[in-house]
C-alpha cells in the first residue's frame, strides 16, 4: 500500500522543507482548509475530507467525503480512520501544528492512535520532525542532532539513551517533570533511544 500523506490546515511557511518529504506515489488526503496548501506543495489530492467550515467545498471530480459540522472526530482524525480502513499502514502528517494549541495537541495524539494500531507515522512541520518511541529502539543520526523526549501518555519507564550528550540508563520521565527536553546526538555518532514501558514523543529540531 502507498504511504498516506494527510494534510491539515495549520500554517506552513517552509514549503520547500515540507516538499522534500513527499514522494511521487504518495496517497494524498487533504482535510478541509488544508486544501490551501495544495498549490504550494505542487500536488493534487486523491481524497478530500472535511465539513468545510473553514474552506469552501471545492467543485471537483476528486473523491470528497463531506462531514457534518457536529461530530466527535476532527476532520484530520476522520481522514486518518478512513485511510486505515483503506489499508494504509504508513503515514506522513503535515499541516498539523500551529496557532491553535487545541488542534495541535489533538493532532499530535493522532501519532499515539497510529502507534497503538501497530502502524507507522511521522509528523513534520516548519521546525521539526515529530514521532514516537516505544520498546523498539529508534536510532537518531547527527543530521538533525537536537532532539527532545516528552512523556505524553502518563507512563515512561525503562528509558535508555545512548550516544547523546545526556544519556539515560533505565530512567523514568514523569509527565509532571519533563527533563528530557533539548538533548543532542554526539558528533559522528548514532544515538539510540528505547522505552521499555510506555511511550515518548520524539521531537527532532531542524535548528538548535
Amino acid at each position: 500500500m502507498k504511504r498516506c500523506v494527510i494534510v491539515g490546515g495549520a500554517p506552513i511557511e517552509r514549503y520547500d522543507r515540507i516538499k522534500a518529504y513527499l514522494c511521487e506515489d504518495d496517497y494524498l488526503i487533504f482535510c478541509d482548509c488544508g486544501l490551501r496548501h495544495a498549490e504550494a506543495l505542487g500536488v493534487k489530492p486523491d481524497l478530500i475530507v472535511g465539513d468545510f467550515d473553514s474552506h469552501a467545498r471545492p467543485e471537483t471530480d476528486t473523491e470528497t467525503i463531506v462531514l457534518p459540522t457536529v461530530k466527535d472526530d476532527t476532520d484530520s482524525v476522520h481522514a486518518l480512520k478512513e485511510a486505515i480502513s483503506r489499508g494504509c499502514t504508513d503515514f506522513l502528517l503535515i499541516g498539523m501544528t500551529g496557532r491553535r494549541l487545541d488542534h495541535t495537541l489533538g493532532n499530535i495524539y493522532m501519532l499515539v492512535y497510529i502507534y497503538e494500531n501497530g502502524l507507522n507515522a511521522l509528523m513534520v512541520d516548519d521546525y521539526s520532525e515529530i514521532s514516537l518511541v516505544g520498546s523498539s529502539p529508534v536510532e537518531i543520526d547527527d543530521s538533525l542532532p537536537f532532539f527532545s523526549l516528552i512523556n505524553i501518555t502518563g507512563k515512561a519507564k525503562g528509558i535508555y539513551i545512548e550516544n547523546a550528550k545526556y544519556p539515560l540508563d533505565n530512567a523514568e520521565i514523569r509527565y509532571d517533570y519533563q527533563y528530557g527536553v533539548s538533548n543532542e546526538v554526539l558528533p559522528g555518532k548514532l544515538a539510540r533511544v528505547r522505552v521499555e514501558d510506555g511511550l515518548l514523543l520524539l521531537i527532532r529540531d531542524f535548528e538548535a
